[in-house]
C-alpha cells in the first residue's frame, strides 16, 4: 500500500478538525467582541471590556489562518469571515484612540519654564505585597510631589510611613485590609480633606484641594472601586465613578481624578465619565501604558489612572518599574495652565447621556447599600 495515499485520509481529518476548532474559535472570539455592547452591569459582559486588544489580535489571527488553509468555498464560509471581520474592526474602534495614529486629546505645555507644575505618582501597591523597601526605593527615586497608595493595610503604612513622613508633611490615611486601603502623601498643603464612602461602606475615596507653592489650588480626587469579578457585577464601580465625574465638574477649581479604577481606558463607562465631568486623557494618542499585570506580560490593561481638567497641560507621562506588586505604578508631571484651557478639547454630555449616567448612579447606590446591610448582618 503506498505511504502518501494512507496518509491522505490522516490529513483530511486533521484540516477538517483544525477547520471546526477555527470555526468554533471565531465564533466564541465574534461573540466576546460584541457582548460588551450590551449596557449591563453583569460581570461576565464587563469583564469582556478589558481584552479588546487581545480578541482583535487572535481574531485576525484566525482569521488569516483561516482563509489561507480553506479559502472562501462557500456563503457559510463568506458570512463567517464578515463577521469576524466585523468584530475585529468593532475592537479596534475601542483600542485605536490609544495608538499614535491619532491626535493626542491632552496637549503638551509650552511653557519652557512651567510656573505651576507638579508629579503625580499612583502604585497599587497590592495588599499582600511585602516589597516595602523596594517600593521605597523606587518613591525615593522618583521623588514626586504627590503620591496616591491603593491597598494598603496597616502594615504598608507602619511601613513606609518613618521614610515618608520626612518627605511629605501633609498626609490623609486610611489604611484597611480589605484591599481597599487608601495612602495620600503630599509635599503641598491639603485643605478641606475627606475620606469619602461614595457608594459603599468599606470602600473609600478621598478628596481634598491640593494648594501649589504659587497658591494655585487645584482638587483631588482619588478613587479605587470594586473590579468586575466572579459573581460581583459593577454597578458600585460606576456609580462611584459617575459621582465623581459629577462631582469634580461642579467644584470651583479645576479638577484632577487619580487612583486603580479598575476599568479599562476605552470602556463605556470611562468615556462616559470623561464626558460628564468634562476631563481630558492623557493616554489618547500617546499609548496604552498597561499597569496590570505585572506579572504577566501576554495579559496587560491601562487601569491605573489620571484625568484633568483642560486647565493643566502635561509635562510627561511614564510607567515606572515594578516594585513586586500586580501594578505598575504610573507618573505624570501636569502644569496648570487655565489661560489656555480653551485650546484643549472638552468632552461633553448629551442630555441622553446624563440621563444615562443618573440612572447608573442611582442603581449603584441601591446596590451599596444592599451590600452595607449584608455586611451589617453578617458581622452581628
Amino acid at each position: 500500500m503506498n505511504s502518501t495515499s494512507s496518509k491522505a485520509p490522516t490529513i483530511c481529518l486533521l484540516l477538517t478538525y483544525m477547520k471546526t476548532t477555527l470555526l468554533i474559535l471565531g465564533v466564541l472570539l465574534t461573540l466576546f467582541s460584541f457582548l460588551p455592547l450590551i449596557r449591563t452591569p453583569h460581570w461576565w459582559i464587563r469583564i469582556l471590556d478589558f481584552p479588546r486588544l487581545h480578541i482583535t489580535v487572535l481574531l485576525s489571527a484566525i482569521l488569516l489562518v483561516f482563509v489561507w488553509l480553506y479559502g472562501l468555498q462557500g456563503p457559510v464560509e463568506m458570512i463567517m469571515i464578515s463577521l469576524w471581520g466585523a468584530a475585529i474592526l468593532n475592537e479596534m474602534r475601542y483600542v485605536f484612540h490609544f495608538t499614535p495614529l491619532v491626535k493626542p486629546e491632552a496637549l503638551r505645555s509650552e511653557q519652557p519654564t512651567p510656573q505651576n507644575a507638579f508629579s503625580l505618582m499612583i502604585a497599587n501597591v497590592r495588599m499582600v505585597n511585602q516589597e516595602y523597601r523596594q517600593f521605597l526605593r523606587l518613591v525615593l527615586q522618583e521623588n514626586p510631589d504627590l503620591l496616591l497608595m491603593n491597598e494598603p493595610n496597616a502594615a504598608w503604612y507602619a511601613h513606609v510611613r518613618p521614610e515618608l513622613e520626612k518627605r511629605y508633611p501633609y498626609t490623609i490615611q486610611k489604611p484597611l485590609e480589605n484591599t481597599y486601603g487608601m495612602l495620600l502623601w503630599s509635599k503641598f498643603a491639603l485643605h478641606e480633606s475627606q475620606i469619602r464612602y461614595l457608594v459603599e461602606e468599606d470602600v473609600p475615596s478621598f478628596y481634598t484641594v491640593v494648594e501649589l507653592p504659587g497658591g494655585k489650588k487645584f482638587d483631588l480626587f482619588t478613587v479605587h472601586p470594586r473590579p468586575p469579578r466572579l459573581m460581583q457585577d459593577t454597578e458600585t464601580r460606576e456609580a462611584e465613578l459617575l459621582l465623581v465625574a459629577k462631582q469634580a465638574k461642579k467644584t470651583p477649581y479645576a479638577s484632577v481624578v487619580a487612583g486603580d479604577l479598575n476599568d479599562v481606558a476605552w470602556s463605556t463607562t470611562t468615556k462616559l465619565f470623561k464626558k460628564i465631568s468634562g476631563m481630558i486623557d492623557p493616554r489618547v494618542g500617546r499609548g496604552f501604558y498597561n499597569t496590570y499585570n505585572a506579572h504577566i506580560p501576554l495579559f496587560r490593561y491601562p487601569l491605573d489612572h489620571v484625568f484633568y481638567a483642560p486647565d493643566f497641560r502635561l509635562l510627561n507621562l511614564k510607567r515606572l518599574p515594578k516594585f513586586g506588586s500586580d501594578h505598575f505604578p504610573i507618573v505624570i508631571r501636569l502644569n496648570y495652565e487655565p489661560q489656555h484651557q480653551v485650546r484643549q478639547e472638552q468632552p461633553k454630555a448629551q442630555p441622553e447621556e446624563k440621563r444615562a449616567a443618573n440612572e447608573m448612579i442611582q442603581e449603584g447606590l441601591e446596590k451599596g447599600r444592599a451590600h452595607s446591610n449584608v455586611q451589617e448582618l453578617n458581622d452581628k
